[in-house]
């Protein structure tokens, strides 16, 4: 039987394990919030991947450690260098995945904690030596803040204040008119190709010009530079009325955040930018059939989530929610179009009045 915990008072360091992605590590900044609150003198290194970390940069009093994968096995001796002659007094690894799991090994701490046994995904269980308790139907952001709460933290107003450079933010104040709502569209899921999470660009677009017609927004598209992602752009700014200004592939994370920041309202699937959203306080329509929203949704703005994935596991996998294992997807190229648009520009009309 694995040991109790064996923190006694504050640790005086601490090393976070969370790598990517970006809104997994949204989620992580709001535990590195929390054991800030609680132990301000405290030492906290964060391990992190490459992309997240030019999110995270201006984060003050915490030391980032890269680890960027696209180097392969040199990617492990670029951050065990960095451990020569340091010791950890705990080390968070809130990351089950193979390729971390046998980067948490190599910390040198004391204790490692890990998930419970459930949730330790690629044996994660063999490469630390505590977990957290175990728990069912927690949002992920609640997965990863009981790291905090196992080690002592208490409880505290959630917080973000995630930092961005000003450049970025004069970047984005070239698209804020003072006389017109902003509403930035990220339509894709950038992670793969055919992760089922898009809805159709058709969909999108109708949307658009509700959101022109009915309510005078001004529109940014944005997202990354994958083709899938770059014909979206293309192909929404071609054809909805004019004034959407495309920036799919043409911006920074920094300034894509700070647009999104500088929003009224934010329109994705199940992807990063929802939660980049939510820690900058902006609210979201997340579009959500293929995963459950409330695992993986919008922390903040679950009353605007379109959720159609209780329809999309019945149709799809013929069961209830409550049938299958938490967290499960619906991995089906359909699933999406049971999004209707009067259910997005529901939500859209709701949010004005409200706004």
């Amino acid at each position: 039987m694995m040991p109790e915990l064996a923190i006694q008072s504050k640790p005086q360091s601490i090393c976070l394990v969370r790598v990517s992605a970006i809104g997994d590590t949204c989620h992580a900044l709001t535990v590195v919030r929390r054991l800030q609150d609680n132990w301000p003198d405290t030492r906290i290194t964060w391990i992190i991947g490459k992309t997240e970390a030019s999110l995270m940069a201006g984060i003050q009093d915490v030391e980032l450690i890269l680890f960027d994968k696209s180097r392969g096995r040199r990617a492990y001796d670029d951050v065990q260098s960095q451990f020569e002659g340091r010791r950890f007094d705990v080390a968070l690894c809130m990351h089950a995945s193979m390729r971390i799991n046998l980067l948490s090994r190599s910390i040198p701490a004391e204790i490692r904690l890990g998930f419970d046994r459930a949730r330790a995904r690629d044996f994660q269980w063999l490469f630390t030596n505590r977990r957290i308790p175990a728990a069912a139907g927690e949002h992920a952001l609640e997965a990863m803040m009981g790291f905090a709460t196992a080690i002592g933290a208490e409880s505290r107003e959630l917080r973000w204040d995630l930092p961005l450079p000003s450049a970025a933010r004069e970047f984005a104040a070239q698209y804020v008119d003072p006389g017109r709502r902003l509403v930035v569209i990220s339509p894709c899921s950038s992670q793969r190709s055919r992760n089922f999470r898009n809805w159709s660009i058709a969909s999108y677009a109708a949307t658009i010009s509700h959101l022109q017609r009915a309510h005078d927004c001004t529109v940014v598209l944005t997202g990354g530079s994958t083709k899938l992602e770059q014909e979206y752009g293309q192909v929404l700014a071609a054809t909805a009325d004019p004034g959407v200004v495309n920036l799919v592939g043409k911006t920074s994370l920094t300034e894509v955040a700070a647009t999104i920041e500088a929003a009224d309202l934010l329109i994705c699937p199940d992807s990063g930018p929802a939660h980049m959203a939510t820690a900058l306080g902006t609210a979201v329509i997340g579009l959500y059939a293929t995963s459950n929203p409330a695992r993986t949704g919008p922390y903040l703005s679950r009353h605007l989530t379109v959720d159609r994935y209780p329809d999309a596991v019945l149709q799809y996998l013929h069961k209830g929610v409550d049938e299958i294992r938490w967290g499960r997807r619906v991995r089906h190229p359909d699933a999406m179009d049971l999004i209707t648009i009067d259910d997005v520009t529901g939500k859209i009309d709701d949010f004005m009045a409200g706004a």
